[in-house]
């Protein structure tokens, strides 16, 4: 913003007016992004409760979920600082 004028790489009539109905647009489409979003993360949720209910421990499966996003050679570098912290305060086995 410069001297509180709106400013915008869209000016179709060099005007520096917004056009509403493209920006309405892509408003609408955030929103609906959220929505699924929203809907996605209780889906995800729900999946974890059901293997709650079966026995399995959600913190384990969300730890293993972080690490199979991870490449190889950055969790055995994560694996590596984790024992060496563990050993400098005594925590080693």
């Amino acid at each position: 913003m410069a001297n509180g004028n709106l400013q915008t790489k869209e000016t179709p009539d060099n005007s520096g007016e917004v056009s509403g109905a493209r920006l309405k647009s892509f408003i609408e489409r955030v929103e609906r992004l959220e929505e699924e979003k929203k809907t996605l993360a209780e889906d995800i949720r729900d999946v974890y409760s059901e293997a709650k209910a079966t026995g399995f421990e959600p913190k384990i499966m969300r730890k293993i979920v972080s690490l199979r996003k991870a490449n190889l050679e950055k969790r055995r570098e994560e694996q590596e600082l984790l024992d060496l912290y563990m050993a400098a305060i005594g925590m080693a086995e």
